[in-house]
């Protein structure tokens, strides 16, 4: 007999709580395999395939494309030890189980010998528990699959309770919130969520809620304008396309938000003569050889530059106000897709030749524009190196990516009057730009980076020197 087994969506890694439904990969009534992916997600990180770690048919899904769904949510039933060659077994709909008591509890075993790996963050059936399942009057389960085998998701398994104060009264309303960061910001602003209203998929109350109590709270009483004039504001909110910040896009927000917030950055800038080092790019691009792209080489100049200043490889531990000098560079890139700009990272971008990072920065940035970027390729990078210089610009004042302690910037390499051996020449010159944190060094840490950085752009040779 068929085990109608749950699968929720699993965290998906580096304090995910949310994802949206771009593409379901499988139909109600089609057969799958252990491990096999069978939606496609987008997170504030990247695009993700999640996979089943249940084989058998699948008997509902849960939300449609485009639907946001917090981590626990259902995604889909899958009825496990079901016969391949029947689409929707009757057997399969709740109405077909045996009556229950309305608080009755089913336990579901796990199978042994078809487990799944770890495929996900928190979860994998090889080495998983019995689970229990409530079964209601009607013989709905938790998950409010029906006969037919379409579902929609009950409230209580969309988001946790928030574990309810003995002291409180029944009456007192249930707080849907899953993220451990809503819950400290509304600990330290004083604030009870059982009196917010969360904008979230069934009430979840969002970060976002709890920024704007805090606002609401902290703004003086103004008087209500006559009626007219909230007529007429009604009518200016509803004017104008609304773009939703969210997924990518919301999370590159968030980010830049947070590092204008923390981190006291400024920046330094200077001009440098490119001539030679697009010189040594053409001496290196000989026919047969691998390729190198300038990007590569100037990848290869920061990590060279950070072995000297390895101070500004660094991060902020603000819970305990020490600098975190960090051993090994994990170089990101800044890369503009059709979703938005992502910043993949180049892991011990120091270990690697100019042609190993250009190989690996072109792998990158192909994986990038197909949305096909893992978590993996998106975090925990130590320095940023921007190239706003595609975009045909000479200077930028770029934001530090958080929670990192600097970035380069570089601008278009463009032929312009310089004072070469004396003598007035047209020189290809660039504009590099260098933002800091200014808690983790000084002008002369952060000048000296900059102008080694110069140096080794107007005479690559200065590269031998630590080799």
């Amino acid at each position: 007999m068929a085990v109608v087994r749950e699968f929720t969506l699993p965290d998906l890694g580096e304090g995910l709580t949310e994802a949206t439904i771009v593409q379901w990969m499988v139909e109600i009534g089609e057969v799958v395999s252990v491990d096999q992916p069978v939606v496609e997600v987008e997170t504030a990180k990247a695009m993700v395939e999640v996979p089943c770690p249940y084989g058998g048919v699948v008997t509902a899904r849960f939300g449609d494309e485009g639907t946001d769904l917090p981590v626990g949510a259902p995604l889909i039933t899958v009825a496990v030890g079901a016969s391949s060659s029947v689409a929707e077994p009757a057997d399969l709909s709740p109405d077909a189980a045996p009556e229950a008591a309305p608080a009755a509890e089913e336990t579901v075993p796990a199978e042994s010998g078809e487990g799944s790996g770890n495929v996900l963050v928190g979860y994998g059936t090889s080495a998983a528990a019995a689970r229990r399942r409530r079964v209601r009057p009607g013989g709905a389960t938790r998950s409010g699959s029906t006969a037919d085998g379409s579902a929609a998701a009950r409230p209580e398994t969309a988001a946790p309770e928030e574990p309810r104060d003995p002291e409180e009264s029944d009456a007192s309303r249930t707080v849907a919130v899953i993220s451990p960061l809503v819950r400290r910001m509304a600990r330290e602003h004083g604030l009870d969520l059982a009196t917010l209203r969360g904008t979230g998929r069934h009430g979840l109350i969002l970060r976002t809620d709890v920024e704007r109590a805090v606002r609401e709270r902290q703004a003086p009483a103004v008087t209500a304008p006559a009626g007219p004039v909230v007529a007429d504001a009604g009518r200016a909110r509803a004017e104008g396309e609304r773009i939703p910040l969210r997924g990518m896009r919301g999370a590159a927000a968030e980010k830049f938000s947070r590092s204008r917030r923390e981190i006291p950055d400024a920046t330094c800038w200077v001009d440098a003569d490119a001539t030679e080092l697009l010189a040594a790019r053409r001496a290196m691009n000989a026919p047969g050889a691998p390729k190198v792209s300038l990007l590569a080489l100037l990848a290869r100049i920061c990590t060279a530059a950070l072995a000297r200043f390895p101070e500004l490889n660094a991060t902020i531990d603000t819970e305990t106000q020490e600098i975190v000098r960090l051993p090994e560079v994990h170089l990101g890139f800044a890369a503009q897709t059709d979703r938005g700009l992502v910043v993949p990272v180049v892991r011990d971008a120091h270990t690697r030749t100019v042609e190993g990072l250009s190989a690996e920065i072109a792998r990158l940035t192909e994986s990038a524009r197909s949305g096909g970027l893992s978590l993996a390729d998106l975090t925990r990078g130590t320095f940023t190196l921007n190239n706003y210089g595609v975009f045909g610009v000479d200077g930028s004042t770029p934001i530090i990516n958080h929670p990192e302690a600097a970035m380069l910037g570089v601008g278009r390499i463009s032929p312009k009057p310089w004072v070469h051996d004396g003598e007035l020449a047209v020189r290809q010159v660039v504009q590099l730009s260098f933002t800091f944190d200014h808690r983790v060094c000084d002008g002369g840490t952060s000048g000296g980076f900059l102008r080694y950085v110069a140096d080794c752009v107007e005479q690559p040779a200065v590269l031998l020197r630590g080799l």
